[in-house]
């Protein structure tokens, strides 16, 4: 369940969502209210949990890691997660990790510099994981697209 949010709130996280280096009183003008009130409704959004931090987001490819892919992962037991996830935390390659219900307990995002690392990421580190019993890996050949969720009415806000 969510926080309740009003029109001000929306357009700060939507001016946020889409520049989160925005200077607050450009914010402020945006919305037609002080800078220092910006600053109280942004410190409530965070006390909240509704805004989770900021981050600088870098393209994988600019790096020299051209291979994405999904790894689809089944455990041994499902009470082995926390400890699978906290393995899994320690390799470099791994930038998201999901647990799943269906076929998969988990499903980890990778980024690698080309098929050769991808197996031996695959079988060096992650199919040496303790009570890891099967993988399946789908390679990503583009992104489509990449956005956040809405702040208003279920509308989901591009963030491109």
């Amino acid at each position: 369940m969510g926080i309740e949010m009003d029109q001000v709130d929306q357009t700060i996280l939507r001016l946020l969502m889409k520049n989160a280096r925005m200077p607050y009183l450009e914010i402020a003008r945006e919305c037609g209210i002080s800078g220092a009130a910006i600053h109280q409704r942004v410190k409530k959004l965070t006390d909240t949990g509704v805004i989770r931090g900021t981050r600088l987001e870098v393209d994988p490819k600019s790096l020299g890691f051209d291979v994405c892919a999904f790894i689809g992962i089944q455990l041994q037991e499902v009470a082995m997660h926390s400890t699978t996830v906290a393995t899994l935390r320690a390799v470099p390659e791994v930038v998201e990790c999901f647990f799943l219900t269906g076929r998969y307990n988990i499903l980890i995002k990778v980024y690698c510099r080309d098929n050769e690392h991808l197996m031996h990421t695959i079988f060096d580190r992650i199919l040496t994981v303790p009570g890891i019993t099967t993988t399946e890996t789908f390679i990503s050949l583009s992104e489509s697209f990449s956005r956040q969720v809405s702040v208003e009415d279920g509308v989901v806000a591009d963030t491109e």
